[in-house]
């Protein structure tokens, strides 16, 4: 079969829901991901001709868009900070603006001396945990979450990426962390509020883990208290704590570094211009 026509084919089932556009975007991914040939290809050849086998892939491809679920998922992986990250429904997709958060820690302490014990609270993918590893190959990290699935995937991607971070479950309501430990707690725990669910993509709300996106509406902070709480006792003495946030709630999670002893809290913007990151650091106990 041609290879324009599976595209042909792709618009037709596609571009009501998702547009032209966006279709033409999955349709070179998948170019790029299945056939390894560049996203150009088409146009380059544009008689190019696919076997049986490579059109099941499409086609499986295109049923799966078809049910709403997000490229990221359809091929199994997507990247951050530069590195291949698997993901599949037991993982949040990884976001842009979690690898501006990655950046400021990376930018902070890429001059460190000594070594770095680091703590991912909720790490999912284990996206974060593993591009610290990367880009601070001296540091110690771990990565704790409550969810096996997820534990697995972060696992399947430091075998992948070649690097070596420690994996714990553990859920962060009932944790118990070793005191004056860690130089630099980081998390992107659930922040979506429930009523915030109507702004939502489809595909975000019905393909991605909930359990890693939501919060009640009247306790919008309580994923934040329990990590708060533990991060002052389990951060020596001007450690930092970097947390990705809810737009809607930056003063109320400072106000709660405040309550909590810790100094020089810094609230920051994302790419966007919406407030999405607070560090603080630990002071003395």
């Amino acid at each position: 079969m041609l290879l324009k026509e599976i595209k042909h084919i792709f618009h037709k089932e596609l571009d009501q829901r998702y547009g032209s556009d966006e279709v033409d975007h999955f349709f070179y991914y998948f170019i790029e991901h299945y056939l390894e040939l560049p996203k150009f290809h088409l146009a380059l050849h544009p008689e190019w001709i696919i076997t049986k086998e490579e059109e099941g892939v499409f086609f499986r491809g295109l049923s799966a868009l078809k049910q709403g679920q997000p490229l990221q998922y359809v091929l199994g992986i997507t990247y951050f900070m530069d590195l291949p990250i698997k993901v599949n429904k037991n993982v949040l997709i990884p976001r842009p603006e979690t690898e501006e958060l990655v950046r400021r820690i990376i930018k902070d302490y890429k001059d460190f001396s000594g070594p770095l014990r680091i703590l991912d609270i909720g790490t999912g993918s284990g996206c974060i945990a593993l591009s610290l590893s990367k880009y601070l190959p001296d540091a110690n990290i771990k990565g704790i979450d409550l969810s096996p699935g997820a534990l697995k995937m972060a696992k399947e991607n430091a075998r992948l990426n070649e690097l070596d971070v420690e994996w714990v479950e553990s859920d962060i309501r009932i944790m118990n962390l070793t005191q004056d430990y860690y130089d630099i707690i980081v998390s992107n725990p659930p922040y979506v509020l429930d009523m915030e669910k109507s702004e939502m993509e489809e595909h975000v709300k019905e393909a991605e883990p909930p359990m890693a996106l939501f919060v009640p509406d009247d306790k919008p902070l309580v994923f934040y208290e329990y990590i708060v709480r533990e991060a002052r006792k389990a951060l020596v003495e001007g450690g930092a704590i970097y947390l990705e946030i809810n737009q809607r709630f930056g003063k109320e999670v400072s106000s709660l570094l405040k309550d909590h002893n810790f100094e020089s809290i810094e609230l920051s913007r994302d790419l966007h211009g919406r407030d999405r990151y607070v560090k603080a650091i630990n002071s003395k106990k």
